[in-house]
């Protein structure tokens, strides 16, 4: 499990692992996630992470933009 507890916590880039565990579901999940168009992904080689400030962007975006 995560130790983070808000936004701030987590580092600046996600892995699917850490992905999964922030929303909740499974890591094949996140991986799917991972694949969709317009969700915040980059490529490191053959490794995708996912930066924090676009990730939080993303989520606020699925509500809404409510804070």
């Amino acid at each position: 499990m995560s130790n983070c507890k808000s936004y701030d916590d987590l580092p600046l880039f996600l892995n699917a692992s850490l992905t999964a565990q922030v929303l909740g579901v499974s890591p094949s999940t996140a991986y799917e996630l991972m694949h969709e168009p317009g969700f915040p992904v980059l490529r490191v080689g053959s490794r995708m992470v996912v930066p924090k400030e676009k990730f939080t962007q993303w989520v606020d975006a699925q509500f809404g933009g409510a804070k």
